[in-house]
């Protein structure tokens, strides 16, 4: 009988379609991959307005899931954080057979966490939330993924980093013209004689206390984006900040100077060590893979 190995995987989001599209390739899954990408992308549409459903959230749901077949994906109905807390219809489950085990992917709210309370052996998260939790803050900034495991410690977590899935943006630190010297673009190296504030999201205080290094930080105060205010918008107000980005176009339109890339926000695969099986190995396995184009670099 073939194992079957729970992997924890967010609900919803880039990280889900990134861990989606690897699997579809290890696995030959790519209709299945498909459909749970498409229904998702689709209900986000939904919840944001920007489309209009012609039946009700259950009605829905009902039509999408079959719990009764595993191999068929199943959903799950939450209230997303919008204003006025609309319903929103999230990834519940489905499994997928592999080479040698069958992989149960298990929507979970908080992924990570769910593997440090030892719920799975597996599981996939971005890498920001390592750095936000358990990553050991140093005076020299963290840089590559492939540095965190070495700043976890042991006694804190079994939760380790294993490979990252090549979906990377960067957290990038950007400026106004006016809060640099002539032509000098906003470095790390900048911020070493840097006083004052730094705008950035809240829920990232210790993320970039790791990345900027202890020693970049300790002249530095915290600034935040107001409920209703575009981090560019309120990071321009502020003269330097720290955003997630791609191409920096919207920076740009703000007036600011894009500078340089201070950590990649990746979505990983992490293994909690203590429960460990020659089934939960085979299953990592299938992620690894020498040529991902990916930060972690750990192979």
């Amino acid at each position: 009988m073939t194992e079957t190995i729970p992997v924890a995987v967010p609900r919803k989001g880039r990280p889900l379609e990134a861990v989606l599209d690897r699997v579809a390739d290890e696995t030959g899954a790519e209709s299945v991959a498909d459909t749970i990408i498409s229904t998702l992308r689709y209900e986000k549409a939904v919840t944001k307005g920007d489309q209009a459903a012609e039946t009700g959230a259950y009605e829905r749901l009902a039509d999408y899931s079959n719990p009764d077949e595993p191999t068929r994906p199943d959903y799950t109905l939450l209230r997303d954080d919008r204003a006025g807390k609309p319903r929103r219809i999230v990834f519940d489950s489905v499994t997928i057979p592999a080479d040698g085990v069958d992989l149960r992917l298990v929507g979970r709210e908080e992924p990570f966490r769910a593997l440090r309370k030892h719920e799975f052996a597996l599981g996939f998260d971005s890498a920001d939330l390592v750095l936000e939790e358990v990553v050991e803050l140093r005076p020299d900034p963290l840089t590559r993924i492939a540095d965190v495991n070495a700043r976890v410690d042991p006694h804190d977590t079994d939760v380790r980093v294993v490979e990252g899935m090549g979906d990377t943006v960067y957290h990038t630190l950007m400026a106004t013209p006016e809060a640099l010297p002539q032509g000098d673009q906003p470095t790390r190296e900048f911020l070493t004689d840097y006083e004052g504030k730094l705008c950035i999201s809240p829920r990232y205080e210790r993320l970039v206390e790791a990345v900027l290094g202890t020693r970049n930080t300790e002249t530095l105060e915290f600034a935040y984006p107001t409920e209703d205010e575009e981090e560019e918008a309120a990071i321009a107000e502020t003269g330097l900040g720290v955003y997630l980005t791609v191409t920096g176009s919207t920076a740009r339109e703000h007036g600011l100077v894009v500078g340089e890339q201070l950590f990649p926000s990746e979505t990983v695969l992490m293994e909690n060590c203590s429960e460990s099986t020659p089934g939960v190995e085979r299953a990592a396995d299938l992620f690894v893979r020498a040529e991902t184009e990916t930060e972690m670099a750990i192979y």
